[in-house]
């Protein structure tokens, strides 16, 4: 695959993304497929008549959803900044949103000026389907789950760790070393939400690892051996991934967010399903 090279000189913009996965390839551009990052650049393209390349904060992969995505591109075109997210989602299909658009100095990375990512992975565990939920969440109801056990259990992921046992094969990514910042699982009616904020995330990272972590809610694996696993890297043990459906990249973090943080927060905790749903809240 051929990459596109950016204009020699112009103006770099950073793009807020919220975008629903469930039929996107993934964020990066594949022949054949359509995804996240090909609409985008086709969009932005066809105003500033130039081929463009944007780069992501975080790759997510098919079926992923973004609430709180973070790109950059560089355009040569005399748009002020405020116009582009109207502009580009009028030419956008509808699973695709811009939140807003920022100017920033033309070093300023997506992918390597980040501090931080946070995902979060919802299980919806009612018996009874919800079509509005199904787009976003793994419906889980096959036997109750024991957040408590689940949140006591991610704790000792805080901190640096070699987490190759939750790394899929595919990835070019030459080591499996993570900076776990914070973690956290908890219930919310029948919404089960499990998040992680690290520097960077492994390909596949956060579905393998809400994988063994059921295992462990529904009592078919013991703490002891969820620790053990991720510690001696025994990936051969890690067998089963969750469905993409119920994963969301809420947000990125930089030194100096190039966005107001009014509507950075917006994009990130306020991504509650319950608050569509809210019976869903009632214990």
């Amino acid at each position: 695959m051929t990459a596109i090279a950016p204009p020699q000189s112009g103006q770099r913009l950073a793009l807020l993304i919220q975008y629903q996965g469930t039929h996107f390839h993934g964020w990066q551009r594949q022949v054949g497929q359509r995804t996240v990052q090909e609409v985008i650049e086709q969009a932005i393209a066809s105003v500033v008549n130039h081929p463009v390349s944007v780069v992501a904060a975080g790759r997510t992969d098919t079926g992923v959803h973004a609430a709180g995505q973070v790109a950059h591109v560089t355009v040569n075109s005399p748009i002020p900044v405020h116009r582009w997210p109207g502009i580009l989602n009028a030419r956008l299909p509808a699973d695709v949103v811009i939140r807003a658009a920022a100017a920033v100095p033309p070093h300023w990375h997506a992918r390597f000026s980040a501090l931080w990512r946070r995902y979060r992975y919802t299980l919806y565990t009612d018996p009874c389907p919800n079509i509005f939920l199904r787009p976003w969440t793994w419906h889980y109801y096959y036997a109750p789950l024991d957040v408590a056990k689940m949140a006591a259990v991610l704790q000792p992921l805080l901190g640096r760790h070699h987490l190759s046992a939750f790394h899929r094969s595919g990835s070019n990514r030459a080591h499996s070393w993570v900076e776990v910042q914070a973690v956290s699982c908890q219930r919310r009616g029948a919404l089960v939400e499990i998040e992680v904020q690290a520097s960077g995330f492994l390909y596949g990272m956060m579905r393998l690892l809400v994988g063994l972590l059921v295992q462990v809610g529904q009592g078919q694996r013991s703490p002891a051996s969820f620790t053990e696993i991720w510690q001696q890297e025994q990936r051969h043990l890690v067998k089963y991934a969750a469905p993409p459906s119920g994963l969301c990249l809420l947000g990125v973090g930089y030194p100096e967010s190039p966005f107001p943080l009014a509507l950075c927060t917006e994009a990130m905790p306020q991504f509650q399903l319950a608050s569509v749903c809210p019976e869903l809240s009632i214990a």
